[in-house]
């Protein structure tokens, strides 16, 4: 990739423009981050420990918090270290490494959360073969096809732009190596490279979305046919968490990679990054927490569990 670009070193000015904020957002952005791996790692750890979680629903549960941890991981760290110091430079490995990751690993969270669609649609559709439909093998057959997916979907983008010329200017209107911003940097971008990453971006995003839509057109057909209500109130209510961080995963994404923009509107793209690179993440474990009365009392557990342990330790360390 090298040998086609003049430019090795990118910049990454991010909040650059709001200087007065830096502290505040570094604080925040932090407080975030730490509340996202706090989060995630509670809710494996609840899924882990308690087997009446075992169950196929919130093994795909536990997959999208591994996967949503080490997106974040992939973007805040930098992101905190930008914040806070002088330098903004990024090399170019360095910034095609973070892209790959980064839509590697949201373009798997996408495909997650379809697997998931179709673990509902199986549950309600037929419960009494379900536990024969979704085995384990079958679970782990969806992750992974949806992490080889994404990744080879992630490749190709990646790869499309940084085989480009990047021969202007070096300075990145966002804070972290984001498509359009690289894209208008370089100097032999072309209608041809912008159809690759259309197809690429429009295959995970609106092909996982079709799939999530079909799986709920089946399931409300079946919730409707359902002859009591506390039963259709059950269905509903088995879906309804995943629901909701699906139209919060999938908003902004759609406006920011399948819409065309010019360089007017990079710091509303970059506003909108915010919402699915540190929003979501951290809203997406609070969903499920809150509206699922068996998360709530695994949760319950570990806290219960760490509430003991933690005075014992100390208790211990006073001895010692």
């Amino acid at each position: 990739m090298g040998n086609h670009s003049t430019v090795t070193t990118f910049l990454l000015l991010g909040f650059s423009s709001f200087p007065e904020l830096q502290t505040l957002l570094f604080v925040v952005i932090l407080l975030s981050h730490v509340s996202i791996l706090l989060a995630n790692a509670s809710i494996m750890v609840a899924i882990k420990l308690n087997h009446s979680l075992h169950t196929p629903m919130y093994f795909f549960l536990f997959s999208l918090s591994i996967s949503e941890t080490f997106t974040s991981m992939v973007i805040l760290p930098r992101m905190l270290v930008d914040l806070i110091s002088e330098s903004k430079a990024i090399s170019l490995p360095e910034c095609a490494t973070q892209m790959f990751f980064f839509f590697g690993l949201a373009a798997n969270n996408c495909f997650i959360m379809a697997a998931m669609s179709y673990d509902r649609y199986t549950a309600i559709h037929s419960p009494l073969h379900y536990h024969i439909f979704m085995t384990q093998k079958v679970c782990f057959q969806f992750i992974i096809a949806s992490c080889v997916v994404g990744f080879l979907c992630s490749f190709a983008v990646t790869f499309t732009i940084f085989s480009l010329s990047f021969c202007d200017s070096n300075t990145i209107q966002h804070f972290f190596c984001d498509i359009s911003p690289l894209v208008h940097l370089a100097c032999d971008y072309t209608d041809h490279h912008a159809m690759i990453i259309f197809v690429f971006s429009a295959f995970v995003l609106v092909g996982s979305f079709v799939l999530i839509m079909i799986s709920y057109v089946f399931i409300v057909f079946l919730i409707i046919k359902m002859p009591s209500a506390q039963g259709r109130h059950k269905a509903f209510s088995t879906c309804s968490s995943h629901l909701t961080v699906v139209s919060m995963h999938y908003g902004f994404p759609f406006f920011v990679y399948l819409i065309p923009k010019n360089s007017d509107s990079f710091r509303e793209d970059m506003l909108m990054a915010v919402t699915y690179t540190v929003l979501t993440p951290l809203l997406n474990p609070i969903v499920y927490s809150l509206r699922n009365k068996e998360m709530q009392t695994a949760l319950r557990k570990v806290l219960e569990s760490v509430s003991k342990i933690i005075p014992c330790l100390i208790i211990k360390n006073r001895n010692i």
